[in-house]
């Protein structure tokens, strides 16, 4: 079933990750993770899922209309026709270049325009540069950030859990395992992975 114009796109790439209670449902693709959500749905109607993006724990709700196939369908990525790319211009339609409108200063389209390759290859160039940059405190703030929404959403009612949030924020790894070793196995799991980087 094809993606139809009541089916907004997802505002993240993923993957992602779901959530059945305190048990990891699946983790994957858009496909892989609403077609496991919608069986569940079908298994369980009273079941809550909760499905979060794997790296910025953003809450995701997909279009769960359909049998799991459609809903999969609706999701999953289909290469461009031939006949769909463009016959002129830069870009590289294979790794998924897309055009969008950017509004910059004229000093920035000046010294754009100026870079080896124009504004398109500067501006991914610059985007590739600060996401590897992410190394000091903007990537330990954005791990802050994801891990307090999973944390927030699914381990909000759990023991310890104000004292492993401080743990956390503290920087104070030993602290936080000890204070989220009685958590549910995959909860605790997925939260130190979104913490790690925090403690670096």
């Amino acid at each position: 079933m094809p993606a139809s114009a009541s089916t907004p796109p997802l505002p993240f790439a993923g993957p992602f990750i779901a959530f059945a209670g305190a048990r990891r449902l699946a983790e994957g693709s858009a496909a892989e993770v609403a077609a496991a959500v919608k069986r569940m749905q079908l298994e369980d109607e009273t079941q809550e899922v909760l499905v979060f993006d794997l790296e910025t724990a953003h809450p995701v709700d997909f279009d769960l209309r359909g049998a799991p196939e459609e809903v999969a369908a609706r999701y999953a990525a289909r290469p461009a026709p031939p006949e769909a790319e463009p016959a002129r211009g830069p870009g590289r339609p294979k790794l998924g270049v897309v055009a969008r409108e950017v509004t910059l200063l004229p000093r920035h389209w000046e010294w754009l325009a100026a870079q080896p390759g124009g504004a398109s290859v500067a501006l991914r160039k610059l985007v590739e540069a600060a996401r590897r940059d992410q190394s000091g405190p903007a990537r330990r703030r954005a791990a802050q950030e994801a891990g307090y929404r999973f944390m927030s959403a699914l381990a909000g009612n759990l023991s310890q859990f104000e004292d492993a949030l401080r743990a956390f924020y503290a920087g104070d790894a030993a602290g936080f395992a000890k204070l989220t070793a009685a958590w549910p196995q995959d909860i605790r799991t997925h939260a130190h992975r979104l913490a790690a980087p925090a403690f670096e």
